[in-house]
């Protein structure tokens, strides 16, 4: 398979994601996304919250920048937990809620228009730079994209597919087996 092939699906498979939290976005309410279903259960709000802030993070260390994420949007959507909770407990994230929801919404809109424009301008070369070379630093060591790795180590392609595409899809079917807690439908078939 060719490297503009990959790239190719890689672009319109992250539009079509990216399009489906759009979509959930636009079809529910600040109360819908912190609803608190019972303890021990993450609401929607982490993860949203979670997987965006994380795509942004992920992206500018495959992009050789910082994140958007900065003050500024913390104060404007005034999240729960001012963390993205990838190293935190269930117990502690579960009272994730986002405070200002349609910030949340324009700052998920900046960060895949930023994931969007750089897969449009990345040149197919650049899918099998070394990211992350083995051997891998602990944090890094028990993750789904350490499995995924080759000898090498983590790919740019790696971390496009790891930390952004698949990692956005597993919190999508979050979302879409929570919206039911609130009386909405779920987004796919």
């Amino acid at each position: 398979m060719s490297e503009e092939l990959v790239l190719d699906s890689l672009r319109r498979r992250m539009r079509a994601m990216f399009s489906l939290y759009e979509e959930a976005t636009a079809t529910m309410n600040a109360a819908q996304v912190n609803h608190r279903e019972r303890e021990g259960v993450l609401p929607m709000a982490f993860s949203l919250f979670h997987f965006i802030n994380l795509a942004d993070t992920a992206s500018a260390a495959l992009m050789g920048g910082p994140p958007l994420w900065d003050a500024s949007w913390e104060s404007r959507i005034q999240p729960g937990i001012a963390d993205h909770g990838k190293h935190r407990t269930v117990a502690e994230m579960q009272h994730q809620q986002i405070g200002d929801f349609p910030a949340f919404i324009e700052y998920m809109k900046a960060v895949f228009a930023r994931i969007e424009t750089w897969l449009a301008k990345l040149a197919p070369p650049e899918l099998g730079r070394v990211m992350v070379q083995r051997p891998f630093p602990p944090q890094l060591a028990s993750t789904f994209s350490a499995r995924v790795a080759g000898d090498q180590g983590i790919t740019v392609l790696d971390g496009i597919e790891c930390w952004i595409y698949q990692h956005g899809l597993r919190h999508m079917g979050e979302i879409e087996l929570a919206r039911s807690f609130v009386g909405l439908q779920g987004m796919t078939s």
